[in-house]
């Protein structure tokens, strides 16, 4: 155990080689406190200096390496000295003392790391799977630990997303009857968001504010009866176009900018309750409101640009080169306080990033090259990942991720921002209270995720054995390899289904559902055999079944037909299986491991489920093209075994999760609940008619 007097020394060596102008609060005052705690523990006595000038590294980047006795970190700037004083705790934390941690030099390759977190106030969705977070997210305790997860992954960039966030941070001085809350609330929600921003700044973390336009405070919807959907939230629909409004939202971004001087930037996106309007009508409404208060404001920030959603006067989104071209004017035309780059954020695949490793879609539709072609210069290009497909099971496959950095990073791509619009990682209301359960929030839940995005953005040649050290610090070195492969084995098959099922707008696709679903209707809609055999592909390698049986089971050299991906999926499905049979085998195994496992099994059998809906698809619509009693009978028996997958599915899914799941419906997800469509899907094949299930209502 390392003693006090020589730890000391150690944090004095290292503040010493700090710039003279670091200070409390920095980055690396940050991660020299955590080293130290790990020093603590690791009796490690070696002394350490630090670096945040290194310009061969570039920004973020950091090196290890020694003189003597002394480990030196060296970082390119502030940040990749944090990263690499972080990287060194985590290895202290094993058991590696300073002077064995290994020389080593990391780069980053994607500057802008983001999270997508949808705040609980002013919510883009309302109802009580969103307003359960509200004790969470107004907790400090939760922004640190959230906070220190993204600093410790390599996120760099926070984005907190609400419908008007202004009313909880400011009033504006012209519009004193905008004023929502009492005094004390107001103060309370001020602190609370300085208090984030300050938490942000110190672990390197950039933090941007991003609203949906022509939303005003409750306070001013009643004093003027305008923009009235504020007072319900609701976020779909056509907006106000009253120039009172635009002097309302101008000096809501002025005070804002200048009353938060650790908030980075701010973000727009032109979509919802800007319906009515045209095209040209939104860049203006920026260019007098939003721009014009950015202007206006004390000091310069940066920007997140949303784009293209609408290219007509609807809400829904749809794209055209000539809207995208318009748009890059703009953004090409913006300076003074906005600072270069600015970020222009499209949602890649739409609202279904986990699908496949290629863009086909965003928001809208297809997109042209437009935004990059000729390259731009005072933008760059991030793409939104959302998360609208697993919020029950975790997830991690480190090659999908390395292959989105390949396939979408070229030299006008920024990075990427991960993230939900209906799910809020904060309270974990999935899991079943018991001793597996060392988590308290979803993150925690989900840390696997969080882990592989943020290192794989920052460097997509972070070997698999990082990631294995992770399960090692968790679970222990026994089973570290195995646990990574059977789950990068097991979170393929959401991906595929995703890839091979379009989803488009959020509740087209809910994937571990196997449904869409709809907020403005009773429940989910489970994909039937029927919708299931014409439904199109996302990922044009795929071929749908509908267009298989067409060809006669011919396709073009590359393609992937339904039988091939079905065999690929009960390929990659039984190693994984065999995977955590071995683990399982190896002697006891905690029951936090034990959780972890099941969801593996959970993805098994999903997977399998998905396996034999295809092959039955397959047999019955080839029953219906050619008359084949065998055919039809084929299809039966697929489904059958279809079935008893999918009970598994839920068997499994209930042991360490609750039956019934908070959703954006009227009725909590179930697994179990879906079991009588599985069933349905057994009696169209037969040509039987039979009842639709209460659960399956939405048209």
């Amino acid at each position: 155990m390392i003693t006090a007097t020589p730890l000391r020394s150690v944090l004095t060596l290292a503040l010493l080689a700090v710039p003279l102008t670091a200070r409390a609060g920095t980055p690396v005052d940050y991660g020299l406190g955590k080293l130290a705690g790990a020093a603590h523990m690791a009796a490690s006595r070696l002394p350490v200096r630090v670096s945040t000038n290194s310009t061969a590294l570039g920004a973020e980047g950091f090196a290890l390496s020694h003189e003597g006795a002394t480990l030196v970190i060296a970082g390119g700037d502030a940040r990749g000295a944090m990263y690499g004083l972080l990287d060194v705790t985590e290895q202290v934390r094993r058991g590696v003392s300073l002077a064995r941690i290994p020389s080593r030099t990391e780069k980053a390759r994607l500057p802008f790391r983001a999270i997508k977190f949808n705040l609980p106030f002013a919510a883009y969705r309302t109802g009580q799977s969103i307003e359960q977070h509200q004790d969470a997210c107004r907790d400090p305790k939760f922004w640190e630990a959230f906070l220190d997860m993204m600093a410790s992954n390599r996120f760099n960039t926070l984005t907190l997303w609400s419908l008007h966030p202004f009313h909880y941070l400011t009033v504006p001085k012209s519009f004193p009857e905008a004023k929502s809350f009492s005094d004390a609330e107001l103060a309370s929600y001020r602190a609370l968001f300085t208090k984030i921003f300050s938490l942000a700044k110190e672990r390197g973390i950039e933090t941007y504010l991003v609203n949906w336009n022509t939303f005003v405070s409750p306070g001013f919807a009643r004093a003027h009866n305008l923009a009235t959907y504020s007072l319900e939230w609701r976020h779909i629909g056509d907006g106000t176009k009253e120039k009172i409004v635009e002097d309302y939202t101008r000096e809501c971004v002025q005070q804002t900018i200048d009353e938060y001087p650790e908030l980075t930037g701010l973000g727009i996106t032109i979509g919802e309750r800007m319906g009515g309007q045209t095209p040209t009508e939104r860049r203006r409404w920026l260019d007098d409101a939003y721009f014009a208060g950015i202007q206006a404001a004390k000091r310069p920030v940066k920007f997140i640009y949303r784009a293209p959603l609408s290219a007509d006067t609807k809400s829904g989104g749809t794209t055209s080169e000539e809207n995208d071209r318009l748009t890059r004017q703009q953004i090409e035309g913006l300076g003074g306080h906005i600072r270069s780059p600015i970020y222009v954020e499209f949602k890649f695949n739409w609202s279904h990033g986990h699908s496949s490793p290629n863009l086909f879609i965003v928001h809208g539709g297809k997109l042209s090259d437009a935004y990059w072609n000729p390259p731009p210069k005072n933008f760059q290009v991030v793409w939104t990942v959302r998360n609208e497909d697993f919020h029950v099971l975790r997830w991690g496959d480190p090659q999908f991720i390395r292959d989105f950095a390949a396939n979408n990073s070229a030299a006008h791509v920024g990075g990427a921002i991960l993230g939900s619009e209906i799910f809020i990682p904060a309270k974990d209301y999935t899991s079943l209270d018991g001793p597996w359960k060392t988590w308290r929030y979803d993150f925690d839940r989900q840390w696997l995720m969080y882990a592989l995005w943020g290192r794989l953005l920052y460097n997509p040649a972070t070997p698999d054995t990082a990631f294995e050290s992770l399960f090692a610090d968790r679970f222990g070195g026994n089973s570290a390899t195995d646990l990574l492969a059977a789950w990068s084995l097991a979170s393929r098959t959401p991906l595929r289904f995703a890839s091979f099922h379009q989803g488009r707008f959020d509740g087209s696709l809910y994937t571990e559902a196997f449904s869409a679903w709809s907020d403005r209707g009773p429940a989910l809609r489970f994909f039937d055999i029927n919708s299931f055999i014409s439904h199109p592909v996302l990922d044009t390698k795929y071929v749908n079944i509908a267009d298989f049986v067409k060809a006669a089971g011919k396709i073009e050299t590359g393609r992937i037909s339904p039988l091939q991906l079905a065999d690929t999926l009960d390929h990659d499905l039984t190693e994984a299986l065999r995977l955590v049979a071995s683990i399982r085998g190896r002697g006891r195994i905690s029951p936090t491991l034990d959780a972890e496992l099941t969801d593996v099994e959970c993805w098994a059998a999903f997977g399998r489920y998905f396996a034999e809906k295809l092959r039955g698809g397959v047999a019955l619509a080839s029953f219906r093209a050619n008359a084949d009693v065998a055919q039809q009978t084929a299809a039966v028996r697929h489904l059958e075994l279809a079935l008893t997958h999918w009970k598994s599915l839920a068997t499994l899914g209930t042991r360490y999760n609750k039956e019934d799941i908070l959703f954006q419906t009227h009725t909590p997800f179930s697994w179990t609940r879906q079991i009588p469509d599985a069933e349905r899907d057994i009696e169209i094949a037969k040509g039987k008619p039979a009842p639709t299930p209460k659960n399956q209502t939405i048209k």
